[in-house]
């Protein structure tokens, strides 16, 4: 089956992001195939922001650490011969589902169509929060070691600080990991100005939505949990009037 069939064929998995968090960052077609889907898998948080879409349907719902669990329950359903829409909250293709939905069915050798619905990711949000501080080359970088070896996250942390890169750090810090911000930190300084600005943004496009501007010597002094994505700017970053930008570089061709 092609995996660009329409939402109308049976036993497809539709990995569907949801954006940020607030229901006017989701795409139509994503409200589109949440709609025409006969089955709704996915983390509570998330079920919980698309309420006025899932009901009349089936909804299939679990907790924080369940993602395997919750991948799995999808392509069985797909399998079965159901349309499943496996939500994910900002984009199903940066850290969140997609991925392991096609590991999964890689791995146990499963025909079944599967279609990624892009959503507003994280990042977008947050930037269009702060400015514009991803207007030049940029990498995202999670801190969380729950999957990837720590000294494998320094050494991108090196190299993208070494090459003047835009960092955006995902997953910064959690109750139980408080240290790896601080040691982020610590390797960006020995390569970046301790005036380098910084950006975090936490619920960005929520209720609790929360912006903050400061710099990458007191980041430790910002308010940061995995509700957080910190945006850390590159040499020609600069903060004016509030807001985060990274310049292109428009000003040394153009006469602006």
């Amino acid at each position: 089956m092609d995996k660009h069939d329409s939402c109308h064929k049976k036993g497809k998995v539709f990995v569907v992001g949801i954006g940020p968090g607030g229901a006017e960052h989701m795409t139509t077609l994503a409200v589109e195939t949440i709609r025409g889907s006969e089955c709704i898998v996915g983390y509570r948080t998330y079920l919980e922001q698309i309420s006025e879409y899932i009901s009349g349907r089936e909804v299939i719902s679990s907790e924080m650490m369940k993602e395997v669990e919750r991948c799995r329950q999808a392509i069985e359903l797909a399998v079965g011969g159901r349309r499943v829409a496996l939500v994910c909250g900002g984009d199903p293709g940066i850290y969140a589902m997609a991925g392991l939905v096609f590991e999964l069915a890689k791995k146990h050798n499963l025909s079944v169509s599967i279609e990624v619905i892009p959503g507003v990711a994280a990042l977008n949000a947050c930037a269009a929060r702060l400015g514009a501080p991803l207007m030049h080359d940029f990498a995202a970088i999670s801190l969380s070691d729950l999957l990837t070896p720590w000294e494998l996250i320094e050494r991108r942390l090196r190299a993208a600080s070494e090459a003047d890169f835009v960092i955006v750090l995902y997953n910064p810090r959690s109750k139980r990991r408080t240290e790896q911000l601080l040691k982020a930190r610590d390797i960006l300084l020995e390569f970046r100005s301790a005036s380098t600005p910084v950006g975090v943004v936490t619920g960005a496009t929520r209720q609790n939505e929360r912006i903050e501007v400061n710099s990458l010597e007191n980041l430790a002094d910002c308010a940061i949990d995995m509700q957080s994505t910190v945006i850390v700017g590159n040499s020609q970053s600069f903060v004016w009037d509030g807001f985060m930008i990274t310049p292109r570089g428009y000003c040394n061709k153009y006469s602006l």
